[in-house]
């Protein structure tokens, strides 16, 4: 038996001899995990910073550590009201009988997570499955070895074997995870790969939760404020250098404000990165077959007859037949126009510092050109008029929506996160989290004076009268 198997055996009957965690042990836990986090903070940044080549310390406290604490301290805080059981009121003909819901944990859970947010994206799930009295065993990204290694290691100190653990190794291991017989799994990556993982799921029935992304859009409504919105849209854009499954993908503006936009962005980009090449605060792409990708976007839709415009001169443009050979991987921003539906930049989510600018001429035109695509996981609305913005949040299809910013909906722990069709399915953070990692049992305790015992057979004149008269109070 290999030790993946050996290790989910153990969870497995575990999690069946305990199957109602007690809230203390769940408490506990995450109290365990709080720790872990805020003492290895320096060596998670170092770690990150040695997979990326280079991403600041800042930024990986700014955009993992800080969204896991608040999420840790809103499940300890939270915890026994999550828990708590749900009343639920009883219908007439089932009177004295009492009704609820009572959340239970629903076992081993699987955790396979990408490599753009490490640690965010390994821990923050482990948080909702623990408050949820789960085992978990988690399956980071292969393409940040150094943090990889460092979580195992940290968790095997935290935690015992049957309670997290996790499983270093390349695609294959995550292959592995998800062809067992677990009682849910997520997996946080591309739409291409999340289908693989759905069918991997589907022989042993395994629920899944698949956090995808796509091509989320920015709507500048006609009349915004163009140099707020492009500041806004150029932090959401460059955290990370792009690689966040969030990040504004292309931007929709009205005929002829191209120029100011294009101007505005590229004076917040050099207030933010006066420079990328050895900036500490400009995140590097994550490899060089990445860089490769997103180079060679640019050279087709420069081919296509696209406008590229490079924000930084700090870095030029570079031959095709170079990529990859020496190039460096903090690429600067590059907004292009002109781009077509043709191009594979506007087919596949970029994850990285490359925004397409597209014009629209009337506004409807521009909703249904959101809405041919596949379902973004986000999408980000700018304007001054509240009416309009409701409209977009009704008529726009996107997983979730920001009004005047990015981001922002991911990092409020109240609100549910999650994709819909191509971006994925169901919802975690906060109490959504948890109810992801339960099942709400329903539970019904009937009383001995219950009047269900006079609709029985045989049936006769009382059963017809009882019957007309709960006829004629559910048509009320």
């Amino acid at each position: 038996m290999s030790e993946l198997h050996s290790r989910f055996a153990a969870m497995r009957a575990a999690s069946r001899a305990e199957p109602d965690t007690p809230l203390l042990l769940r408490r506990e836990r995450l109290l365990r995990l709080q720790k872990l986090i805020a003492d290895s903070a320096d060596q998670v940044s170092a770690a990150v910073q040695s997979d990326f080549g280079q991403r600041s310390a800042k930024v990986t406290e700014l955009a993992e550590l800080l969204p896991l604490r608040s999420q840790l301290a809103q499940a300890l805080s939270q915890l026994k009201r999550w828990a708590a059981p749900q009343r639920i009121p009883t219908p007439l003909h089932l009177l004295p009988a009492r009704a609820w819901v009572q959340p239970v944990p629903l076992g081993v859970i699987g955790v396979i997570a990408p490599w753009n947010y490490p640690v965010l994206l390994a821990l923050g799930p482990v948080i909702s499955a623990l408050a949820a009295g789960n085992r978990v065993i988690v399956k980071p990204s292969e393409h940040t070895p150094a943090t990889s290694a460092l979580l195992a290691d940290l968790v095997a100190r935290y935690f015992a074997d049957d309670e997290v653990a996790v499983l270093v190794g390349d695609a294959g291991a995550a292959a592995d995870l998800a062809a067992l017989p677990l009682d849910h799994l997520l997996f946080t990556g591309s739409t291409a790969v999340g289908r693989k993982v759905a069918l991997a799921a589907a022989t042993h029935l395994v629920p899944t939760t698949l956090e995808l992304g796509g091509k989320t859009p920015c709507l500048l409504e006609a009349g915004c404020d163009i140099r707020d919105a492009a500041r806004r849209i150029a932090h959401a854009k460059l955290l990370n250098a792009g690689q966040t499954c969030i990040a504004p993908d292309y931007v929709l503006l009205s005929a002829g404000s191209e120029a100011a936009f294009v101007d505005a962005y590229a004076d917040a980009a050099r207030q933010m990165y006066p420079q990328q090449q050895g900036n500490p605060d400009y995140t590097s792409v994550i490899n060089a077959a990445h860089t490769s990708r997103l180079l060679a976007l640019l050279a087709q839709a420069e081919q296509g007859g696209a406008q590229l415009v490079r924000i930084s001169d700090d870095q030029p443009a570079v031959p095709q037949s170079r990529m990859g050979e020496g190039i460096s991987r903090q690429l600067a921003p590059v907004v292009v126009l002109g781009a077509t539906p043709q191009m594979q930049l506007m087919q596949e989510e970029i994850f990285g510092p490359i925004l397409p600018v597209l014009r629209y001429d009337d506004r409807e035109n521009a909703i249904a050109t959101i809405n041919r695509g596949e379902v973004p996981l986000a999408f980000y609305w700018f304007g001054s008029d509240p009416r309009q913005g409701q409209d977009a949040a009704l008529r726009v299809r996107a997983a979730g929506m920001c009004m005047n910013d990015c981001l922002l909906q991911f990092v409020h722990d109240g609100l549910p996160f999650g994709g819909w069709g191509a971006s994925g399915w169901g919802a975690i953070h906060g109490e959504h989290g948890f109810m992801r990692f339960s099942h709400a049992k329903p539970v019904l305790r009937a009383s001995r004076w219950s009047p269900a015992k006079w609709l029985y057979p045989p049936y006769g004149g009382r059963f017809d009268s009882i019957m007309r008269m709960l006829k004629g109070r559910m048509m009320r």
